[in-house]
């Protein structure tokens, strides 16, 4: 007997003893929250929880363990996202479930974010990327591999989407059983809607991952139309637009259930991605799964927009990408001072900030701010580069 059934034998023991012969024992109501929707994922035959599970910041299995629980049946996860693998890996040897779990990972090496492979890498590493996923994961097959952050700066970024070599090293791994499907993700800065579409109608993808949120993704609905047309499945990431610390009026809807429901209301979305890294986020989340948007929902995300419309760089957007005279990648920037002022992921932000070249020193005394005219939405783009330099900057 495992702990769980005893734990439950031990209780129904315990009531028994004490109710009389003829009263009905009386029973704890489980309050715990459920997955209450599961939508088809294009062609692929799978069907994936409304809400599902970022691994991105997962440090623990047994909080895999509680959503599967609650019936979160899609993991996704990198080999560059720290102890992510290793802890879904514990959590199906365990277990046993891997039955239960829809579990996709990435192209990626092991290494700090970003390990993106190269367009140029050969079939080999390819294939030795997913081989080690596997190890790690404790599976014989991903339930789909990644072509992962299309359009984020760096060399050949957009050679990625259909590099020979890659899509030669899928065949062999699906061929091998082990990969069954193939998908690619982006949050730009560059091209993300135009990438996306490319991967759509190439034939070669099975399903998408966009960020996409209520506040404003032009090219987004297109891009829906297109999925739908291919029976290419959809899945949203950064769905909370930030992610920042609300100070809503009382009475209003919980914020993150309101960003939800805005996109599942899209119904060529299949489910969202977002990160969880407590019991508390993952039962918070899940209790928006399967509910309706309403009027409620729209005066919440409302409040927010007009909190702050100027403050948030509009994940995917890139208008301002190349109009810094010095260089500076600032939805680069911007994209790590998220992670570190509203997500709290300080050390990945500040490591990656680290590392970029040139950085936003030379934002204070910049005169001409070209970057501010090239932003559609009217972000004070300089002082928020000069801020997120100085909170991201290792102290000297």
């Amino acid at each position: 007997m495992n702990r769980r059934d005893f734990l439950l034998a031990s209780g129904a023991a315990a009531v028994g003893l004490g109710a009389s012969i003829n009263e009905p024992a009386a029973h704890a109501e489980d309050t715990t929250p459920r997955i209450k929707k599961y939508n088809p994922l294009g062609k692929t035959g799978l069907k994936i929880s409304d809400i599902s599970f970022g691994g991105g910041k997962l440090n623990t299995p047994s909080l895999v363990a509680r959503a599967v629980d609650m019936g979160v049946n899609y993991f996704d996860t990198a080999p560059d996202y720290g102890q992510s693998e290793p802890n879904i890996g514990k959590y199906v040897k365990e277990s046993g479930n891997r039955d239960k779990m829809v579990i996709v990972s990435k192209f990626c090496k092991r290494v700090g974010y970003p390990g993106h492979l190269d367009a140029d890498a050969p079939e080999k590493e390819y294939i030795e990327a997913v081989e080690d996923s596997l190890k790690t994961l404790n599976t014989d097959y991903l339930d789909a591999v990644f072509v992962h952050a299309m359009g984020e700066n760096g060399v050949k970024f957009e050679e990625r989407l259909l590099s020979h070599n890659m899509l030669n090293a899928y065949e062999k791994l699906k061929k091998a059983g082990k990969a069954r499907f193939l998908a690619v993700s982006s949050h730009g800065p560059n091209k993300m809607e135009e990438l996306l579409s490319k991967a759509v109608k190439s034939g070669h993808y099975d399903f998408v991952m966009a960020a996409f949120n209520f506040m404003k993704f032009p090219g987004i609905p297109d891009l829906l139309k297109e999925a739908a047309q291919n029976n290419v499945g959809v899945i949203a990431m950064k769905t909370l637009a930030g992610a920042k610390d609300m100070n809503l009026d009382p009475g209003s809807e919980l914020f993150s259930h309101a960003a939800f429901k805005w996109v599942l209301k899209n119904a060529q979305v299949a489910g969202l991605v977002v990160t969880i890294s407590s019991a508390q986020d993952l039962a918070e989340y899940v209790r928006a799964s399967g509910e309706p948007f309403t009027k409620k929902s729209q005066q919440t995300l409302d409040q927010y927009m007009a909190a702050y419309t100027k403050e948030y760089c509009r994940t995917g957007c890139g208008d301002c990408a190349g109009e810094c005279p010095a260089g500076v990648d600032i939805p680069g920037v911007l994209r790590q001072w998220m992670y570190f002022a509203d997500y709290h992921d300080e050390k990945r932000a500040m490591s990656a900030y680290g590392a970029m070249n040139p950085r936003a020193d030379v934002c204070g005394s910049c005169d001409a701010a070209p970057c501010q005219s090239a932003c559609p939405y009217g972000l004070p783009v300089a002082n928020l580069l000069s801020r997120a330099h100085e909170g991201l900057s290792f102290p000297a």
